[in-house]
């Protein structure tokens, strides 16, 4: 009796442990995707910026101009709703497309903006994602609520940014930064504990293949919180030129 209870024992132990062990590879692929990405996207912009030809055709012409701009917007949309048909390699493929057609939207940032006023924005987000990606992995709060009211006020801040394209009000651009950063840093520690819960509820029991593409998929969201989370802090913190 006391044996079938050790026993019963070291299996519980044994399964929470495995469970730890691949919830810990599954969310350091996640953000392995992510960090490759982002790395992607800073590449191609740099290069972009670097170049004056590169500059011409994607700058010079409104047509290929708004292609680059609208394009990735379109692979957020199908990569959501078509991830469960594509197989992984291809969802990799989309992934790393997204992340370079990013890259070439978002070379202007280097025309705009010092270069040493851009990293030092970037290790400060790289901060404040860190520290909230850990609050979200950790966390026992349940941040459902959190994530719809975030949500909901994603949508009225893409309101105001089209509204203020119009009204170009430097006043109305600074609380769309300020309330932007909020979102964003809410929104890596709602992305990352739902990551968490997908892989809790199962998910490795469809097959190494749902895992990969949950994976990039995770890896997109946590891209898309970080990017705008840089975007907003780099509108009030960069130097411009």
């Amino acid at each position: 009796m006391k044996n079938d209870f050790r026993h019963g024992v070291v299996n519980s132990s044994s399964q929470v442990a495995d469970i730890d062990a691949g919830l810990r590879a599954y969310m350091l692929r996640i953000y392995n995707y992510m960090a490759v990405g982002l790395g992607l996207t800073g590449v191609v912009a740099y290069l972009v910026s670097s170049s004056p030809t590169l500059l011409n055709i994607f700058f010079g012409n409104q047509a290929i101009f708004w292609i680059a701009v609208l394009a990735p917007i379109g692979i957020v949309f199908y990569m959501s709703a078509r991830i469960h048909n594509m197989s992984a390699a291809k969802a990799q493929s989309v992934f790393w497309i997204y992340a370079a057609l990013n890259g070439i939207s978002l070379a202007s940032i280097f025309l705009v903006y010092t270069g040493t006023s851009i990293a030092k924005v970037f290790f400060i987000t790289a901060g404040m994602f860190a520290a909230m990606s850990l609050y979200g992995y950790t966390t026992k709060r349940d941040l459902t609520g959190m994530g719809s009211f975030l949500s909901m006020g994603l949508i009225g801040l893409i309101l105001a940014s089209v509204a203020n394209i119009f009204f170009a009000s430097p006043g109305l651009s600074f609380v769309i930064s300020i309330v932007g950063v909020l979102i964003f840093v809410g929104l890596t520690a709602y992305d990352t504990q739902k990551l968490k819960s997908i892989y809790l509820s199962g998910i490795e029991s469809h097959g190494p293949e749902a895992v990969l593409k949950t994976s990039i998929l995770g890896a997109l969201s946590l891209y898309l919180d970080f990017l705008n989370l840089f975007l907003f802090l780099l509108r009030f913190l960069g130097d411009r030129r």
